[in-house]
């Protein structure tokens, strides 16, 4: 029922009590942030998880009274605030309200009550953790990197050079999509793995040759040093475009036109792509 966590050895041990209608990980968050604005001593953190019904208070309160505790909790329930709040009372127990200020605030200033629904915080904590393991995976995974992962992927995009892989891939990936994306050179065989996956995943990406040739010229300006006569030439590139296109239909890949699209556009067009393929 418990997790507990040690801070510090001297002095007197401590006992709070983390309580909570659904993980208690927002109550544990805070009580951590608060305790770390004091000197170390010793402390045992209890976190009681899914706390429901009014029993369930009582032996809460049972136990922190047991060891001279405290309680801090998080419930979403106002009679399960009211019933701890009465108990702890009756048992000389202290007890902290976490959400309930705020939730009571709220409720006045919004003119509306709270859906009391336990979880929805952790629901939303979880997105935000999704989001971010996605960027990470887009990072990773950016111009043909690690192709041996290629299958964990739920978008690849291949395109030339300079047809916006990478930001239309972070920008998938900020809208929860983990993405890999592969360039396509003219004349170099592409990694056999892409050619193993469903090709509902893979979009390819195209440029008009004379707006990639644009593109390419304002690139090869920072790197004046480097020759690239035929990354910016016209005809070289509408060679290179033309392959793309055959590749991209003899392996039945979905086709996304980015040339005059910002990259949001690109994105949500191969979203919209995707989810009609499945």
């Amino acid at each position: 029922m418990y997790e507990v966590q040690k801070k510090g050895s001297n002095g007197r041990r401590r006992h709070i009590f983390v309580v909570s209608d659904a993980t208690a990980s927002t109550c544990e968050i805070v009580v951590k942030a608060a305790l770390s604005q004091f000197k170390e001593t010793s402390i045992n953190l209890h976190k009681v998880r899914y706390v429901t019904t009014e029993n369930d208070v009582d032996r809460v309160i049972d136990e922190a009274r047991e060891v001279n505790g405290i309680v801090a909790y998080t419930f979403v329930s106002k009679e399960l605030r009211q019933k701890i709040e009465k108990e702890g009372k009756n048992s000389a127990v202290p007890t902290i309200d976490v959400l309930g200020p705020i939730l009571t605030r709220l409720t006045d200033y919004l003119e509306i009550s709270p859906m009391a629904v336990p979880g929805l915080f952790r629901n939303l904590n979880q997105e935000y953790y999704k989001r971010i393991d996605c960027i990470d995976y887009a990072v990773k995974h950016d111009d043909g990197k690690h192709i041996e992962n290629l299958s964990d992927a739920e978008i690849v995009i291949v395109g030339p050079s300079r047809t916006s892989k990478t930001p239309i891939s972070i920008y998938l990936a900020y809208r929860n999509f983990r993405v890999s994306n592969i360039p396509y050179i003219y004349g170099v065989e592409l990694p056999s793995q892409l050619m193993e996956i469903d090709n509902k995943k893979v979009i390819g990406l195209y440029v008009t040759p004379l707006r990639l040739k644009k593109i390419r010229e304002v690139r090869s300006q920072k790197y004046a040093q480097i020759k690239l006569k035929d990354y910016i030439d016209l005809h070289y590139i509408q060679k290179e475009m033309k392959a793309a296109i055959n590749l991209y239909n003899r392996n039945n890949w979905n086709v996304v036109e980015v040339t005059s699209k910002s990259i949001e556009e690109a994105a949500t067009e191969i979203m919209r792509t995707i989810g009609d393929n499945h």
